[in-house]
């Protein structure tokens, strides 16, 4: 059998989309541009046995309400997962709580973010480091992404290399070794769908200062992101 991409869930989207059938691992799958029989699905945060690394072709690590401060017990499986596959140069994407889980595993720093929420459609820049970079080599220096986040990597893993910042989040992604990457931001979630997190997050928004409607206004298509989704994938399978 072929090898494949695991997308390991560490949580569930907004309830709002699960009402709908929809979840991070459709989003990944969907904007991939690859066929979903080249992945598979496994759910961390519900204890659900993981796959021998050597069947693996990559590892996609989602998003989720969760927070890493909390090291529920599943976090540490995880941590253990991620180093044993980092060691093997598996290649690794792990995005918002993915991104930050990976940080944990190899002794970054991860905490509440000090200016609270960053929700939309936000812009980042690349840093130098990413013109060398497999994945962000062919972005533009500057690009929109969808981000919705409360904790942050506020401290890089020793000898990551950082590769995107904004002027809210100075760690929007980084590698680690050859083929390890953390990204703050969702390349999986389109427009739409950061829109729903918007609204279905109105009310704390709002209770933090943040004005909703502005949030919704300034939302727009990231097709960088998804290129960058895309080409991970790509590094994966081929």
């Amino acid at each position: 059998m072929n090898k494949r991409i695991l997308i390991l869930k560490t949580g569930n989207t907004v309830n709002s989309l699960l009402d709908r059938g929809e979840d991070f691992e459709d989003w990944f799958i969907k904007e991939s541009g690859r066929m979903p029989a080249e992945f598979i699905v496994r759910s961390l945060h519900e204890g659900e046995l993981l796959d021998e690394l050597n069947t693996l072709a990559g590892i996609i690590i989602t998003g989720s309400p969760a927070y890493v401060t909390d090291e529920a017990s599943w976090n540490f499986v995880g941590a253990d997962y991620l180093r044993m596959a980092h060691e093997l140069e598996i290649p690794i994407l792990g995005v918002c709580y993915g991104h930050q889980l990976i940080a944990w595993a190899f002794q970054g720093e991860v905490d509440f973010h000090a200016k609270g929420r960053e929700i939309g459609s936000v812009p980042i820049q690349l840093t130098a480091a990413a013109k060398e970079d497999f994945l962000f080599r062919e972005l533009p220096d500057d690009f929109f992404v969808q981000v919705s986040h409360q904790q942050s990597v506020k401290g890089l893993p020793v000898n990551a290399v950082r590769l995107a910042s904004n002027v809210f989040e100075p760690n929007q992604a980084y590698r680690l070794g050859k083929c390890t990457w953390g990204i703050q931001f969702h390349p999986e979630f389109s427009a739409e769908i950061i829109k729903e997190y918007i609204r279905e997050r109105r009310e704390e928004i709002a209770s933090e200062g943040l004005d909703a409607e502005i949030l919704l206004n300034l939302v727009q298509a990231t097709p960088h992101s998804v290129s960058l989704l895309q080409r991970f994938c790509h590094l994966s399978l081929s």
